[in-house]
């Protein structure tokens, strides 16, 4: 084969769309000469650069699509202030072998615990795994639903929630939800049964989901299909934002609740 001139090469690699490879390449063979690599292994080396490039852009996407609210991982939780979650399980839900599996997700325990923070972090590990994910809040979901209803558009927003590989739920049970709210939220439920993974955060807990959902039929009816294939984590113990104060003696603690 002639020799080819480095123009003619960074072209070729611009059309293949080989970006990383493009960038780096006189960096990469400098890398390889200083190594003595092989030729097998100088091309070993360059895929590896192509695809850490690829998977870091795809991450970037797919961490915007998703939506979270905040930037939040595991390093950053404080396993030690909360004993009664097992860091061991909460490194196996990282795998994200629930996800693929379809399965539930459900984070119990009183505001302040950390369960936002944790489905936070598990949808970014998820997304790192390769799945694609949407985080919502109970509430902008519901009133989502309730606007595609009214405006005959209800079966294409529920396909678009079909969608991710894993939809996360926070903040279920704050807000009681209105009997049609109710009805859509387990045609969403029923759509994802054992198709994609779903994460729900709430501070109550699944014995009184009749009430979140103002009809206790309806209620089973959606934890039926949650609770079929699924993971539960109960999580007791106080509030992150309020342990401070209540050190302090600015506060009184807490009266035990159903999680205590």
């Amino acid at each position: 084969m002639s020799a080819v001139d480095h123009d003619t090469l960074v072209g070729w690699l611009t059309r293949l769309k080989l970006t990383a490879i493009r960038d780096q390449l006189d960096s990469l063979l400098d890398e390889a000469a200083r190594s003595d690599l092989t030729m097998r292994e100088t091309v070993a080396l360059l895929c590896e650069r192509e695809i850490a490039r690829k998977d870091e852009r795809r991450i970037i996407m797919a961490l915007k699509i998703a939506h979270f609210p905040h930037a939040r991982d595991l390093e950053g939780f404080d396993f030690e202030a909360q004993p009664s979650i097992d860091p061991q399980q909460i490194r196996e839900l990282a795998t994200a072998r629930w996800v693929a599996h379809g399965d539930a997700l459900l984070l119990l325990g009183p505001p302040g615990v950390g369960k936002s923070h944790l489905a936070i972090a598990l949808g970014r590990e998820v997304i790192r795994q390769n799945y694609t994910v949407l985080f919502t809040t109970a509430q902008s979901l519901v009133a989502s639903l309730v606007k595609a209803h009214s405006e005959g558009r209800l079966e294409e927003r529920l396909a678009f929630l079909a969608k991710p590989k894993l939809l996360i739920v926070d903040e279920l049970g704050y807000l009681p939800f209105d009997p049609n709210a109710a009805h859509l939220f387990f045609q969403l439920v029923s759509r994802r049964y054992e198709r994609g993974a779903m994460l729900i955060t709430s501070n109550r807990s699944v014995g009184e989901w009749g009430s979140v959902f103002g009809d206790p039929v309806v209620a089973t009816a959606i934890l039926d299909r949650l609770l079929h294939h699924s993971h539960v984590i109960t999580i007791r113990g106080d509030s992150y934002r309020l342990r401070e104060k209540r050190r302090s003696g600015l506060l009184q603690k807490a009266t035990p609740t159903l999680f205590a």
